[in-house]
């Protein structure tokens, strides 16, 4: 008996093994490359798995004579017809089929490139156009019934995906693979209807296959609005131009004259600045003069250019306000050797060690975004940035244009807090030895080195959370952060002043020349 009972133990153990994991089968699935959607819709229907239950992962026999409804996560539903059932099981006479429904990370689809970058383009059959846009959720789902493909039906099924009133507008598309059969291809929306309840996007389909719904911010400031902002943005990132290569011009002189760490400091983050708003002018107006219908290198290139000048004047300016920390709380032990040489490497070496990644994984290119008119009809512009097409953009941005830029303005805002409570505490201690006349005087020249200060720390960035708000906030946005380049110069006129208000302190009394010097770095 115990024979038997070894030989049965092997003949489960041998069909344990042979089998499928479904938590395996898209990443054997992947590793073929080859028709890989095709393989996984196979493998799923006779996949095991280790647990008694697979998160996210729905599969079981239901009747085709009558609707089917199921949920694979709490964001996702899938409602099928009787009818979709009857053509998926075919001639077979049984009365159930196999229904497989789950949730499939949308990393794991890769974008064919655009006509024109690819290989084999003079031999590639016409295609529609490629849909841009980011997936919602960053999910896809994946349904599959029966044995038997299921096309062209009557009665749709629909498909639901649970949204927050962040997107305004989706689009339901399936995942449609290349001719190519190299495992990359591009949502279609062929066959497919949205309806957006303001909750959930429902889709309406034809047939079944690997469903996801692409979304894009939209701006919904008016084709007014959107001009005038344009029109601002444009001339004040000019402004910046001009006055940044004066601002580079004065710090210059004045590091000549007296070497200081602040001024070096100021000089490199005025440096990174001018890169920003140049490579803004001309990431946005390559598209708009050259009508560039292909994401050709150069867009590309600029779009790089873009990024890692953005990333470089955040870096900076979060070490300006190191620097300030150093001042305020280390006054008598700042002393670091090739301290400005090493700011450097983290103010400059950072972004480019961030942008080179991104370069090499394929992040940059043409980036859509839709406008909705006074007509209530969309529009699309498009400028050198982040490409659109490419599947992790939306996580690239968040990391590198959301969360990095948050942490800055939060370390920042600290840095100035503490300026103004060392002001408060300044202005207390010497309160009655000043006439009110002095007092006066004081107060607005304590409110403008605040205000300077704000403008050197970058925190007009923080007023981005006010564009999802309000109409002024996106005006006031957009005019404080294009003339930044203004700011700075007033800045370095400021310091000017300063530091020939300190040399004529310092001839009329010279031993009061070791406290101008603090002055002037603070």
């Amino acid at each position: 008996m115990w024979i038997t009972l070894s030989v049965v133990t092997l003949v489960w153990l041998s069909k344990i093994q042979a089998r499928d994991f479904c938590e395996d089968v898209i990443y054997e699935c992947k590793q073929s490359n080859v028709s890989w959607t095709r393989c996984y819709e196979d493998r799923i229907a006779t996949c095991g798995l280790r647990g008694r239950f697979a998160p996210n992962f729905i599969r079981l026999m239901v009747t085709s004579s009558q609707e089917a409804e199921v949920s694979p996560t709490l964001h996702h539903r899938v409602h099928i017809p009787s009818s979709a059932l009857q053509r998926s099981k075919g001639a077979v006479s049984e009365d159930e089929v196999l229904l497989v429904a789950t949730v499939i990370n949308s990393t794991f689809f890769q974008l064919s490139p655009p006509p024109g970058r690819g290989r084999g383009r003079a031999h590639q059959p016409t295609q529609p156009v490629h849909r841009q846009g980011t997936v919602l959720g960053e999910t896809v789902l994946a349904v599959r019934a029966g044995n038997h493909p299921v096309t062209n039906l009557s009665k749709p099924v629909k498909l639901s995906f649970k949204h927050n009133k962040q997107w305004e507008d989706g689009t339901c598309v399936f995942w449609q693979e290349s001719w190519l059969e190299d495992g990359t291809g591009h949502w279609s929306t062929e066959g497919c209807d949205t309806n957006d309840t303001g909750t959930e996007f429902i889709c309406s389909c034809n047939h079944l296959s690997f469903f996801a719904v692409l979304v894009n911010p939209v701006l919904s400031v008016g084709k007014t609005n959107a001009v005038a902002l344009t029109y601002i943005t444009y001339t004040g990132s000019a402004l910046s131009v001009i006055f940044t290569i004066i601002s580079l011009i004065i710090y210059i002189c004045l590091q000549r004259r007296r070497p200081e760490k602040a001024i070096g400091v100021h000089m490199q983050l005025t440096g990174a600045l001018l890169c920003l708003h140049l490579s803004f002018l001309l990431c946005s107006l390559w598209v708009w003069l050259l009508k560039e219908s292909e994401e050709g290198w150069v867009c590309r290139g600029l779009g790089l250019f873009l990024h890692w000048s953005l990333l470089a004047t955040f870096t900076w300016t979060a070490l300006e306000g190191f620097h300030l920390y150093l001042l305020l709380v280390r006054v008598f032990n700042i002393y670091v050797r090739k301290y400005l040489l090493k700011l450097s490497v983290v103010g400059w070496g950072l972004p480019t060690l961030t942008v080179m990644v991104c370069g090499i994984v394929g992040v940059y290119g043409k980036f859509s975004l839709e406008l909705r008119d006074d007509n209530n009809q969309n529009s699309t512009v498009q400028m050198c940035w982040l490409s659109s097409q490419f599947p992790q953009r939306l996580l690239v941005s968040y990391i590198t244009t959301v969360a990095f830029p948050c942490l800055v303005i939060m370390y920042n805002s600290c840095m100035l807090g503490l300026v103004v409570f060392k002001l408060l505490e300044l202005r207390r201690d010497c309160a009655w030895k000043m006439m009110d006349k002095e007092k006066g005087s004081r107060l607005w020249k304590d409110c403008a080195t605040v205000l300077g200060l704000s403008c050197v720390l970058g925190l007009p960035w923080g007023l981005m959370s006010t564009t999802y708000v309000s109409l002024p906030g996106i005006y006031v946005f957009t005019i404080l952060n294009s003339l930044q380049g203004v700011f700075m110069f007033l800045w370095s006129m400021a310091l000017t002043c300063k530091t020939r208000s300190d040399n004529n302190s310092s001839v009329r009394d010279p031993s009061s020349q070791k406290m101008m010097m603090t002055s002037l770095n603070n």
